[in-house]
């Protein structure tokens, strides 16, 4: 089970570096904020992997905080995009 769990973590981190690549490289503004909240997503789910292996509790809220200021931060960047200001 505990190799199963660094398995999925490390491919993950590499579908992670993928996402990077593709919020570098995206023709369009939008195809960014895709990719990185796709690397959110991603990040929150190498978070719990991480809680299951080391049976630490406490990630699951870093995880859950980390949810919520991933959704803030995709909230915010469409806002700007689509007006060109954040007020």
């Amino acid at each position: 089970m505990n190799n199963l769990l660094l398995v999925s973590t490390l491919f993950l981190s590499v579908l992670s570096l993928a996402s990077i690549y593709r919020a570098y490289r995206g023709p369009k503004a939008a195809d960014r904020v895709i990719a990185i909240n796709l690397m959110t997503t991603l990040i929150i789910a190498i978070i719990l992997l991480l809680s299951a292996y080391f049976a630490e509790p406490s990630f699951v809220d870093v995880a859950i905080l980390y949810a919520m200021i991933g959704f803030l931060m995709t909230v915010a960047v469409v806002k700007y995009l689509r007006k060109g200001s954040l007020k």
